[in-house]
């Protein structure tokens, strides 16, 4: 462990809009996460500095993006209830300077990130931004910067780092809605029958999907959790193809891979995985610096037909999933409860499945694959088990990424109800599954039409157990 010198710079900011209101529908989400985890959920990271670079520069980027993104001005309002979410227009944010002494600058980096990442946030007092150079023999070489997950997400931080590198008194006007209107807006008549229209979509999941979402099999009395990372220039081959063939996009693909998969190795049918959904599409969203992803259900039924049956069914339900993906999480909650009661019995909830890409899923252009050129790549697959995943703890989690050349997965397990067999066959389930796909989608998925599919890999579900997505 490396000892360091701070210091902690003040930099005033100031921008335009202020005012309380309650948090937005994306906001609620995220602090219910962090109310059952007890942990602030972040998201940032660290980049290497050019030669030359300044305390000052890094200073007037900090007050630049802070004063345009109401985001990133907001601190909570703790109350009894729900809080309720406070922008300010001027204020002081802190810049800190590491000094690296001895260390290595990379590896100090490294830990400035995770102690950024690790120490809670205090919610009401502190700016929703953790900013960090790293100083080595007098230069400058790395900055950090952590976000708390309650000021924006994977998209609005995709918005956030375009701006960055780019000469503040050169960036246009914020148009993008951001969370004080949207805020308000939530409250208007349209929003409001949105959310009504999303419920409706939810109820029908919920009264018609089974409760019991895996094999009754239980493998430990303890919950444990395990990550594997798959790294899979295949899929991605396979997916361009069958994308382009069909004429969809390679998000609706992926799912119905993921879905055949999950149900031969033993999962019900119809296959129901929760979506995080990102809300970018509707308008005024696309650049806004805020809390957009909602969750959605997703359901397929695999059963008895074609792999490119599949992808078709896949591609409706995805859309349904997007569609019903914006709605008030307390009447959310309402409805769960509800139908829960009537049922008299609990939908497990506990897998989710997180397609982490930029928004432009569209395939690649180019000839389709070969089958020797389909197994070459499958022989180049990379798989890494952890024991530690810094995931939610969920029975099934997936991450999916693109890194060039391939799609990565990144899956967390619940130890309880997934062997490291079962895993696996999940995980290079998908690969095996699009790689068919590519080259014959008249192939049937291989899963029978069963209330719930016989499993051989050990996957198991409670029933009786769930909760609200």
């Amino acid at each position: 462990m490396w000892l360091s010198e701070v210091e902690r710079v003040p930099v005033p900011f100031h921008g335009a809009g202020a005012g309380t209101e309650p948090l937005t529908w994306g906001q609620i989400g995220i602090w219910q996460a962090i109310e059952r985890s007890g942990e602030s959920r972040t998201m940032g990271g660290r980049i290497a500095l050019p030669p030359g670079y300044t305390v000052a520069a890094a200073a007037e980027v900090l007050a630049a993006v802070v004063g345009r993104h109401q985001a990133l001005r907001t601190r909570l309002v703790l109350t009894d209830g729900r809080p309720l979410q406070r922008v300010s227009e001027s204020g002081e944010v802190v810049l800190e300077i590491v000094d690296a002494g001895t260390a290595d600058a990379a590896a100090v980096a490294a830990d400035t990130q995770e102690r950024y990442s690790s120490v809670p946030f205090d919610y009401e007092r502190e700016w929703p931004v953790r900013m960090g150079l790293v100083r080595k023999d007098g230069a400058l070489t790395h900055m950090v910067a952590v976000y708390l997950h309650l000021s924006m997400d994977a998209g609005g931080l995709e918005v956030l780092i375009g701006e960055l590198g780019v000469d503040p008194s050169t960036l246009p006007p914020v148009t993008a809605v951001q969370p004080l209107e949207q805020a308000r807006r939530q409250a208007e008549p349209a929003a409001l029958r949105q959310s009504a229209n999303a419920l409706k979509y939810l109820e029908q999941v919920l009264r018609t999907v089974s409760v019991d979402r895996f094999r009754p099999v239980r493998y430990s009395d303890e919950p444990e959790f395990r990550m594997i990372r798959f790294r899979s220039p295949a899929t991605r081959l396979a997916v361009d193809a069958i994308a382009r063939r069909a004429g969809v996009s390679t998000s609706p693909v992926l799912l119905a891979c993921f879905a055949v998969a999950l149900a031969r190795a033993g999962a019900a049918n119809p296959v129901l995985a929760m979506l995080m959904v990102s809300n970018r599409f509707r308008p005024g969203f696309a650049d806004s610096v805020s809390t957009i992803v909602q969750i959605s259900p997703y359901l397929i039924d695999v059963a008895d037909i074609t792999l490119g049956e599949a992808v078709a069914r896949a591609a409706r339900s995805t859309m349904n999933a997007y569609k019903h993906a914006y709605y008030d999480p307390d009447a959310q909650d309402e409805v769960v409860d509800r139908v829960f009661a009537e049922r008299g019995e609990a939908v497990d909830f506990s897998c989710f499945y997180n397609d982490r890409r930029k928004s432009d899923r569209a395939p690649s252009e180019g000839d389709d694959p070969s089958a020797a050129e389909l197994a070459d790549a499958a022989a180049r697959a990379e798989a890494h088990w952890e024991d530690e995943p810094g995931m939610p703890r969920q029975k099934l989690y997936l991450h999916v990424d693109d890194p060039e050349g391939a799609i990565e997965f990144t899956m967390s397990v619940d130890t309880r109800y997934f062997t490291a067999e079962g895993t696996e066959a999940v995980i290079r389930g998908v690969e095996t599954v699009a790689v068919r796909a590519a080259l014959d989608p008249d192939t049937p998925t291989g899963v029978g039409n069963e209330a719930r599919v016989p499993a051989t890999v050990g996957v198991r579900a409670e029933t009786g157990e769930g909760g609200a997505p």
